[in-house]
C-alpha cells in the first residue's frame, strides 16, 4: 500500500561489510516538520500562559519596574524603605557572589515581588470594576457620569490588546442572590398563571420554605460560592445535561443552518473542503488565543476550551466530557462508512483544494458498509444506559476501540449527506422545514450526536451543523458558525467552476477507512433503539420561516427593544393559539461572570399579560405596551447580572437532595413545565457580513426541539435591519399544537393583522 511505504523513515540491509543504512530524507523531513508544528504550539501555549498570568500588566512591565528601582538606587534613594537591605541579609554568602552582585540580586527579588503585588492590585481593581453592572440599567441615550467614568477606567486597565482568556481571573464570581428577593421575584412571575387560591397556596409554600429549610440551604450555597469559581455551572452541566439518561437527539442537541438564499457552490466535496478549512482556521485562532473576548465588556471565554477535539462519553449514571489537547484529523461519514481524514501533513494544514480532493475520494469510494456499521451512530442518539453497556462490552478493546477512538478524538465529525436540502424547488417552505428536521435528527444514525458538533454537507452543497449541548451554549457555537460561513464565502472562495482554490499534492495518502467488528447482539440493540428514535424524530413538527415585513431597524425607531417586541409578540401569539398564558422560558447569558452559562428570563409577566388582554379586548393602550416592554428588559438585565430566579432555585434544590431533605415548594417549582421555550440566536460578528454589498448572504440561524410535549420551542435570529428568521418546533402527538399555525400567529402579531398586530398598535394605537 502506498501509505505504508510513505510511513517508513528508513531501510537497512546487512552485508558482509556491515549494515547498509539507507535513510529516506523525504520521510525524515516530514517527521521533522510535523514535530516542529507540535513544538511551535507548545511554545505558543507557554507564551500565552505567561501573558495571561500577568494580565492586565505585560511581561515587559517587569523590566520597567526593575529599571525604575535600579535608577532610584543609583540616585542614592531607597524606594524599598529598607526591604532590599533585609533581603540582602538573608542571601547565602558565596565567594562567587560579590557585594555588588548581592545588591543586584536583592533589587531583582524586590522588584519582582513589587511587580507581582502591582499585578494583583491591578487585577483586583479590574475585578471590582467588572462587578459594576448598573450600566445595563441606564436608559438608552442617557449615560450617567458614573458609567462614563467606569468605561474610562476599564479601558485604562485593559488598554493592551487582550488574549481570549486574559480576563478570566479578573471576572467576578456569580453572586448568590438573597433568598427573599428570589422568592419575591418567583411569586411575581407566577402571579398571572395562577388562580387566586392557587397563588395564595404558592405564597404560603414560599413563606414556609423561606422561614424553615430555605435559609439552611442558602448557607450551604453561600459556602459553595466562596469556594467554587461559579456556584451554578458545574451542577448545571452535570444534572441538566450529563445525568440525563434519555436520548440527546432532539431533546438536547440543537442545529445551525446555512445561508438562506445563497449556496456558494453546488459541489459537495468543494463545500466540505472550504467548511472544514474554515473550522480549522477558527480552531487555530482559539488555540493561539488571538480572538478578542468582547467589544467593550469582557465576557467569559471558558466555553471555547472544549469546542474542538471533544466528545461526550456515556456512563451508567452520568456521562463524561472528554477533551483532547489537539487532533490532526476529522472523521467523515458517508453512505454508512466511517473514514479518518488527516487534515495536516508534516505540520502543514492541507489547502481547501486538497481537502476537497480527499473528500471526493471518499465520495467515489464504492466499498459497502460492514455489517451493522451504517447505523452505528444510532447508539449515540438513543438512551445513554444501553449505549454505556454496549460501549463497555463491545467497544473497549480491539478494532472497535481503535475505530471508536478515531471518532471521539477527531477535531469534529463530518457527514456527507446523500440528500439535497435548502429553500428550493416548487415547495420552498416545506423544503425549509425538512432542512431543519434533517439537521436536528437526520436519519437518527448518520450523525455522531456525542461529538461537540457534527458538520453536515448535503449533496447540493448546502451545509449545517448539529451541536451537543453540555459543553457550551448556543452563542459560542453561533460565533463559530458565523465565522465559518463568512470565511467560506468571502475569504476562501471558489473558482469559477465551483471548486476550492489552491493546489493539490496528488501523493496524499487516501483517507483511512475505519473497520468494525459488530456482532449480531449489537445490531439487534441498534435496531431496537432505531425504532424508538424514528418515532421520536417523526413526532417533531418543525417550521422555519423568514419574517421580511420589517426588522429591528423599524422597531428601534419606535424606541422599543427588538427582543422585548418579539417576546411580547410571542406572548400574544401563544394567547391567540391556546387561549391562555403559560410559563415562558427565554435564555439569557451570564458570561459577565466567570464560567457563566445561562439564566432564565420568565417572559410571561403581569405587565405583558395585561397588555395582551387589552389588545384582545379591543383596547389600544400604547402605555401598557411600553410598560410590558420595559418590564421585560428589566427582567433580562436582572438575569444577566446574577439576579435571576431559576438557577438559584435549582441550586437550592440540588443542596436539598444532597442533605436528603424534601421541600414541597422546590419540588413543585422544579416540576413546572415550560410550554413556551424561546431563545434568540445572537449575531456577534456583523463585521464579517457586508449586508449592503452582499444582501443575499443572510444567516438562517438555528433551532431546537420542543422542551415540553405539549408546548412550543421558538428560536429567532435578528438579521440586519429588515429581517427576523424564526424556527418553531412542537410535537405531532399533541393535537393542540401545530408549528405552522403558531408560525402564522407570530406573523400576524408582529405586523398589522387587520389592526391587531404590534406594529399597527404602536404606530396607530
Amino acid at each position: 500500500m502506498a501509505e505504508a511505504h510513505q510511513a517508513v523513515a528508513f531501510q537497512f540491509t546487512i552485508t558482509p561489510e556491515g549494515i547498509d543504512l539507507r535513510l529516506s530524507y523525504q520521510a525524515l523531513t516530514q517527521i521533522y516538520l510535523s514535530g516542529l508544528r507540535s513544538w511551535k504550539k507548545r511554545i505558543s501555549r507557554m507564551r500565552n500562559r505567561v501573558i495571561k498570568g500577568v494580565y492586565p500588566a505585560s511581561p515587559s512591565s517587569w523590566l520597567f519596574v526593575v529599571i525604575a528601582i535600579l535608577a532610584t538606587m543609583y540616585m542614592r534613594s531607597d524606594p524599598s524603605m529598607g526591604l532590599i537591605a533585609k533581603i540582602q541579609e538573608h542571601l547565602p554568602v558565596s565567594l562567587s557572589l560579590s557585594v555588588q552582585g548581592q545588591t543586584m540580586l536583592s533589587v531583582l527579588v524586590f522588584s519582582t515581588l513589587l511587580w507581582l503585588s502591582l499585578i494583583l492590585t491591578l487585577r483586583f481593581c479590574l475585578k471590582l470594576l467588572l462587578s459594576y453592572h448598573r450600566w445595563m440599567f441606564e436608559q438608552h441615550g442617557h449615560i450617567s457620569t458614573t458609567t462614563k467614568v467606569w468605561v474610562t477606567l476599564v479601558r485604562l486597565l485593559s488598554g493592551r490588546k487582550p488574549l481570549l482568556y486574559s480576563y478570566q481571573t479578573s471576572l467576578p464570581c456569580l453572586p448568590v442572590p438573597p433568598i427573599k428577593d428570589t422568592l419575591e421575584r418567583y411569586l411575581e412571575s407566577v402571579r398571572p398563571l395562577l388562580s387566586g387560591p392557587g397563588f395564595q397556596r404558592m405564597t404560603v409554600l414560599a413563606a414556609q420554605f423561606e422561614n424553615s429549610l430555605g435559609n439552611r440551604l442558602q448557607r450551604y450555597l453561600k459556602l459553595k460560592a466562596l469556594w467554587a469559581t461559579n456556584y451554578v455551572s458545574d451542577w448545571w452541566e452535570e444534572y441538566i445535561y450529563l445525568r440525563g439518561r434519555g436520548p440527546i437527539m432532539v431533546n438536547s442537541n440543537y442545529y445551525g443552518m446555512d445561508f438562506l438564499y445563497v449556496t456558494p457552490t453546488p459541489i459537495q466535496a468543494a463545500r466540505a473542503g472550504n467548511t472544514i478549512t474554515a473550522l480549522l482556521l477558527y480552531r487555530r485562532k482559539v488555540n493561539s488565543e488571538h480572538r478578542v473576548p468582547g467589544t467593550v465588556i469582557p465576557l467569559c471565554a471558558a466555553q471555547c476550551e472544549r469546542m474542538f477535539n471533544t466528545t461526550r462519553t456515556p456512563g451508567e449514571e452520568t456521562d463524561v466530557l472528554q477533551h483532547w489537547q489537539d487532533s490532526e484529523f476529522v472523521t467523515v461519514y458517508h453512505r454508512g462508512r466511517y473514514f479518518r481524514l488527516w487534515v495536516y501533513k508534516a505540520g502543514r494544514l492541507l489547502s481547501p483544494r486538497e481537502i476537497e480532493y480527499q473528500i471526493q475520494r471518499i465520495l467515489d469510494d464504492p466499498s459497502p458498509p460492514g455489517p451493522g456499521e451504517d447505523r452505528l451512530g444510532a447508539l449515540t442518539a438513543g438512551n445513554r444506559v444501553p449505549w454505556c453497556a454496549v460501549r463497555k462490552q463491545y467497544f473497549s478493546s480491539g478494532v472497535n476501540k481503535r475505530s471508536l477512538d478515531c471518532i471521539e478524538r477527531a477535531a469534529f465529525f463530518v457527514t456527507l449527506d446523500d440528500e439535497e436540502q435548502g429553500m428550493m424547488g416548487e415547495d420552498p417552505v416545506g423544503n425549509l422545514d425538512r432542512y431543519a428536521k434533517s439537521l436536528l435528527h437526520g436519519k437518527c444514525y448518520d450523525r455522531w450526536f456525542d461529538k461537540s458538533f457534527s458538520v453536515v454537507v448535503y449533496k447540493n452543497g448546502k451545509n449545517g451543523l448539529n451541536a451537543e449541548h453540555s459543553w457550551a451554549d448556543a452563542p459560542t457555537v453561533a460565533h463559530l458558525w458565523e465565522f465559518t460561513l463568512a470565511t467560506d464565502a468571502f475569504q476562501l472562495g471558489y473558482t469559477e467552476d465551483g471548486h476550492c482554490k489552491g493546489e493539490v499534492e496528488h501523493s496524499l495518502p487516501p483517507p483511512q477507512r475505519l473497520t468494525w467488528d459488530i456482532p449480531v447482539e449489537v445490531r439487534d440493540i441498534i435496531g431496537l433503539s432505531l425504532l424508538s428514535l424514528q418515532a421520536l424524530a417523526d413526532d417533531v413538527d418543525c417550521h422555519v420561516f423568514p419574517f421580511r415585513d420589517f426588522g429591528k431597524g423599524r422597531i428601534k425607531k419606535l424606541k422599543i427593544s427588538p427582543d422585548a417586541f418579539i417576546q411580547l409578540a410571542l406572548q400574544l401569539a401563544y394567547y391567540r393559539d391556546r387561549k391562555t398564558f403559560c410559563l415562558t422560558y427565554e435564555a439569557s447569558m451570564t458570561r459577565l461572570f466567570r464560567e457563566g452559562r445561562t439564566e432564565t428570563v420568565r417572559s410571561c409577566s403581569n405587565e405583558g399579560c395585561a397588555f395582551v388582554k387589552a389588545v384582545e379586548s379591543g383596547e389600544h393602550c400604547r402605555r401598557l405596551f411600553r410598560l410590558a416592554a420595559e418590564k421585560h428588559q428589566n427582567l433580562y438585565r436582572l438575569a444577566m447580572t446574577g439576579s435571576g430566579i431559576d438557577r438559584h432555585l435549582f441550586c437550592l434544590y440540588v443542596v436539598s437532595k444532597y442533605l436528603g431533605v424534601e421541600s414541597p415548594f422546590l419540588t413543585e417549582v422544579l416540576s413546572e413545565p415550560w410550554r413556551l421555550s424561546t431563545s434568540q440566536t445572537p449575531v456577534q460578528q456583523l463585521e464579517l457580513f457586508d449586508m449592503k454589498n452582499h444582501p443575499d448572504f443572510i444567516s438562517l440561524g438555528g433551532g431546537f426541539g420542543p422542551v415540553a410535549d405539549d408546548g412550543y420551542g421558538v428560536s429567532y435570529i435578528i438579521v440586519g435591519e429588515d429581517m427576523i428568521n424564526y424556527h418553531v418546533s412542537c410535537k405531532h402527538s399533541f393535537s393542540e399544537t401545530d408549528s405552522h399555525r403558531f408560525g402564522a400567529q407570530i406573523k400576524g402579531t408582529m405586523g398589522w393583522d387587520g389592526g391587531r398586530g404590534l406594529l399597527c398598535f404602536l404606530i396607530v394605537g
